[in-house]
């Protein structure tokens, strides 16, 4: 039997694969707890050091993996136990939202499951891209040994859900190919303003006034983000100069092989990343996104992005409106897009307006309407190819 929220309304709990980075995936988790402040977040792995602050404050319910702290510092290690536990992790609730690239659309359920997609499983469907190991390597050897196993584990999963939301028109592509699943598209929201604004006083000192402007670049450092075509980039830009803020497994070498108009930082607070926004000439992201949150902040300040033309990107830009694309993650492409951009006669205010089309408040409503209509078995919430520039338009209800 469910359980039932004391108000009447259906108990809702919400599932994350693991809490244990600073993404846009938890900041979409952050977003729905806060819409459903009464959920619970259910969850395999909890670094509390790793992600977000705001996390501490909610009601974060963990697998007896978290007991491990090697595994809560580095998930990517418990990958050959992730199912085995993720499939025990059991929700009790009316509804449960499952924030998932992987892990939680598998969590058991007692009452309806509707998946937040970012992704099906980067590790099982696009490796390459996302391993970014040499062949033989371990890492590669491991998933290869995995791969079979897993992928039977994902698709009973995916099969497990009532509803799946895709983040961007690529992922509900991916979703249909993997899996045979129609979904609804719900963007990710921006997140919510600041009230203040700190200048970053490393990225300060550096950046003298008057001197060269300078780019900014934030990631993950994992392979199929492709920050070093951004960093070798620099090269042909002795002029420009670039900052990079962002962690990950590629951090060494990257500050190995970065020139020395490329300032590397991390652990950078929300006030010093709206100034960061602020102040950088533009965005620059060569990474194959799901969604493409990174062009979004940086809107919502104003500033234009260079970006890839692929994946979600395509989906949060605007092609000489709120950004430049360049076609490939080539340093000389992205060099030459850089220089389009600076050139370009940006309308900052139709830039912010671009931003405002992602509002968390028009996130939660439309996460509401799914909740609504899976619990009444009604029609899907948008048309399946309903344009995603669409989506954000209309009035906003919280």
């Amino acid at each position: 039997m469910t359980s039932v929220a004391r108000s009447g309304r259906p108990a809702v709990a919400i599932a994350h694969d693991y809490l244990t980075q600073r993404g846009g995936a938890e900041r979409v988790v952050l977003a729905l707890a806060r819409a459903f402040p009464d959920a619970p977040i259910y969850t395999t792995l909890y670094d509390p050091a790793g992600t977000f602050p705001e996390f501490a404050g909610l009601d974060v319910r963990t697998s007896p993996l978290n007991r491990i702290g090697t595994f809560r510092r580095r998930h990517r290690s418990a990958l050959p136990v992730l199912s085995f536990v993720s499939s025990r992790l059991k929700v009790d609730a009316d509804v449960v939202i499952a924030s998932s690239s992987g892990w939680s659309h598998g969590f058991p359920t007692t009452g309806k499951k509707i998946v937040y997609c970012y992704s099906p499983a980067r590790w099982l469907y696009q490796g390459d891209q996302y391993v970014g190991d040499r062949p033989g390597g371990i890492k590669r050897t491991v998933l290869n040994v995995l791969r079979a196993g897993l992928k039977r584990w994902d698709k009973r999963a995916a099969e497990s859900a009532d509803r799946y939301l895709a983040i961007s028109t690529v992922v509900r592509e991916r979703i249909a190919e993997c899996y045979g699943i129609e979904s609804d598209i719900v963007p990710a929201p921006i997140a919510p303003e600041v009230t203040h604004v700190a200048p970053e006083p490393v990225v300060h000192s550096w950046v003298a006034p008057g001197g060269p402007p300078f780019l900014l670049c934030v990631s993950r450092l994992l392979p199929y983000k492709n920050v070093q075509a951004v960093v070798e980039a620099m090269r042909l830009m002795p002029e420009m100069r670039l900052v990079v803020v962002g962690r990950g497994p590629e951090r060494a070498r990257l500050r190995a092989l970065a020139p020395s108009n490329v300032l590397m930082m991390e652990g950078i607070s929300d006030g010093q990343m709206r100034w960061l926004y602020q102040t950088a000439t533009a965005v620059v992201a060569a990474s194959f996104e799901d969604f493409g949150l990174t062009p979004l902040e940086a809107a919502a300040q104003g500033t234009p992005s260079v970006v890839l033309r692929a994946g979600g990107f395509l989906d949060t830009v605007v092609d000489g409106r709120t950004g430049v694309f360049f076609d490939s993650p080539d340093p000389a492409a992205i060099a030459v897009a850089i220089e389009v951009a600076s050139r370009h006669p940006w309308d900052h205010d139709v830039i912010r307006a671009r931003a405002a089309e992602f509002s968390e408040e028009r996130f939660a409503e439309r996460i509401r309407e799914a909740i609504h209509h899976t619990l009444s078995t009604q029609p899907a919430i948008s048309q399946p190819h309903e344009p995603i520039q669409h989506l954000g338009e209309g009035p906003h209800h919280a």
